[in-house]
């Protein structure tokens, strides 16, 4: 059931990448938008959804429910975490020794070297 569910959740993925790349793009109705042509009509001035408007949110419907339901299928029952149980402990830190005088680093030594002489 699950393997089912899993190739028409990847086939129905795929189908909406096309669907939404063989769209037309909205760039030409915006005049539409903003009063010119016939915004008398009862849907807009867009008018009703196209074709490709329906198979879209058709799959989109689809693709939501099968990624629900394979969620639902793949949840481990009881878990209260995602994180597995077998990440071991971290090891205890160490504090490194205190040192009595700060080190300096061999360019300042040799600058404040030849500054003395």
């Amino acid at each position: 059931m699950t393997t089912l569910l899993l190739i028409v959740h990847i086939v129905v993925c795929f189908a909406l990448v096309l669907i939404v790349l063989l769209q037309g793009g909205k760039g030409a109705d915006i005049g539409a938008t903003f009063g010119a042509g016939s915004s008398q009509t009862v849907f807009g001035a867009t008018g009703g959804q196209s074709f490709m408007g329906k198979l879209t949110t058709g799959a989109a419907i689809i693709f939501m429910l099968t990624s629900l339901f394979l969620a639902y299928y793949y949840a481990k029952p009881g878990a209260d975490s995602i994180m597995p149980e077998s990440i071991g402990q971290a090891a205890p830190q160490t504090e490194a020794p205190a040192t009595e005088q700060p080190a300096v680093p061999a360019a300042e030594d040799a600058a404040t070297s030849t500054k003395t002489k």
